[in-house]
């Protein structure tokens, strides 16, 4: 179980001096590895996309920015709510990354200062039904520890 280290180890990372793609690169291993997941990306969310700032492994995501009405981020951004989805095959708002992921879950970060939903973090699996209560309040955990990354000044980097 993660320990309130883990989520310091975060938002060190976050508010590192590494440029701003490294450090979200190094988040989004540092949460692959935490849990096992399969793939893991963090995105920006503008008013008109969403585009990922990093992710892991070396192939990048089929769709590396996309409308922000679309996909399961899309979705997570509309409702203002992460969206965890189980059986993606089963779920039409699903944008193909990688043939083998079956279950797929979306969290959102906040800007303090007005609300606007301005990143996600996206986690897929190879598993159906491969995320439980104990994923869910990690992964919150992480989009809180990882807000600095979408700080004004971050994102000049």
């Amino acid at each position: 179980m993660p320990t309130d280290e883990t989520f310091e180890r975060l938002r060190d990372v976050a508010t590192g001096v590494a440029k701003r793609d490294v450090k979200a690169r190094e988040a989004a291993e540092f949460i692959r590895a935490a849990h096992n997941y399969h793939w893991v990306g963090i995105y920006d969310v503008t008013p008109m996309e969403i585009v990922a700032i990093a992710w892991t492994g070396e192939n990048a995501p089929a769709f590396p920015r996309f409308p922000v009405n679309q996909g399961l981020n899309g979705a997570a951004v509309a409702s203002r709510q992460n969206v965890v989805v189980q059986d993606v095959r089963k779920d039409s708002r699903y944008l193909t990354t990688f043939g083998s992921t079956r279950a797929e879950a979306i969290f959102v970060v906040a800007s303090p200062a007005n609300g606007r939903i301005i990143g996600t973090i996206d986690v897929e699996s190879e598993r159906t039904n491969a995320f439980s209560s104990d994923d869910e309040k990690f992964l919150n955990r992480c989009a809180e520890a990882l807000k600095p990354l979408w700080s004004e000044s971050a994102v000049k980097n």
